[in-house]
């Protein structure tokens, strides 16, 4: 199965994420029936996701699962096709408008309107199995439990700090029974393992937060299994600078270069999170 792993062109590329990638083609603008996979890295993100989960059993009817930060990805639309319950969540109307998040066209979403705008899913289906619910990612709801699994592409990093990013993942497991699964992507730093930007509107990990990220959930239980391994294809070491090309593998942001990282955790069978480390003390 998949691992916790970067981008590159040669997952992209996969077997299993070019099925993904079919299914996501009435998004594509150029609405191209012959173009291949977008070598883009939020398209790995979204693919990604949709593989690790339904490689571990979650994308099935009776599945419950909860998406944070979702914008106006399709992946809610996606896992409500395979029959299971949604929650997606994004931030309140009024927090977002303070950070500028509603002056995007698609990355913020006050409600379902266009969460399968793409007609993903049938519209009775996904009018019965997907709900909104604004929700603050630095502050969860504690009735936000019982899911079988809970995903984000893209969104921890924008939560003000790497220690809030972070705290969220580790927090958020508590939103899991056991045995669920969390897949989270997020800005991952090529350039260094040094200099970052450790706070404000968008930030960037380090290997050594990822490593000190995996250390934290493994104590509480859970299981990480990591790979760091960088991409060697052409694409992967080309560095992405406006006007951007159609290769987006890494980029160039704020001085530094980044991809996409995905982490993968399972819930442990006993304890997790807050709750258990207050148990284990």
């Amino acid at each position: 199965m998949l691992r916790s792993q970067l981008c590159s062109a040669e997952s992209l590329r996969s077997p299993a994420l070019r099925a993904w990638a079919e299914r996501l083609r009435p998004m594509w603008a150029d609405g191209d029936d012959t173009r291949d996979v977008m070598l883009h890295r939020k398209m790995w993100e979204w693919l990604f996701i949709a593989e690790a989960l339904r490689e571990r059993g979650m994308l099935a009817a009776g599945r419950r699962g909860v998406g944070f930060g979702v914008g106006q990805e399709p992946l809610v639309a996606l896992f409500a096709d395979a029959g299971c319950d949604v929650v997606a969540t994004d931030q309140p109307h009024e927090s977002a408008v303070a950070s500028g998040w509603t002056d995007s066209a698609v990355e913020w979403s006050g409600g379902l309107e266009l969460l399968n705008e793409f007609g993903l899913c049938g519209a009775a289906e996904f009018a019965q199995r997907v709900t909104f619910r604004p929700v603050d990612m630095n502050a969860l709801p504690a009735d936000l439990t019982g899911f079988d699994f809970a995903w984000s592409s893209c969104a921890l990093e924008h939560l003000g700090t790497l220690g809030a990013g972070m705290d969220f993942v580790v927090a958020q497991m508590d939103c899991l029974r056991p045995g669920g699964v969390a897949v989270h992507t997020t800005e991952y730093l090529v350039s260094s393992n040094d200099a970052t930007v450790e706070a404000g509107g968008t930030v960037f990990y380090r290997r050594r937060d990822i490593a000190s990220l995996v250390a934290r959930l493994r104590r509480a239980g859970h299981a990480v299994d990591m790979d760091y391994t960088l991409g060697v294809a052409p694409e992967d070491e080309h560095v992405d600078v406006p006007p951007y090309t159609d290769v987006h593998l890494r980029t160039e942001l704020a001085g530094y270069v980044t991809t996409s990282l995905a982490l993968i955790v399972t819930k442990g069978d006993a304890v997790s999170g807050r709750r258990g480390l207050l148990r284990r003390r």
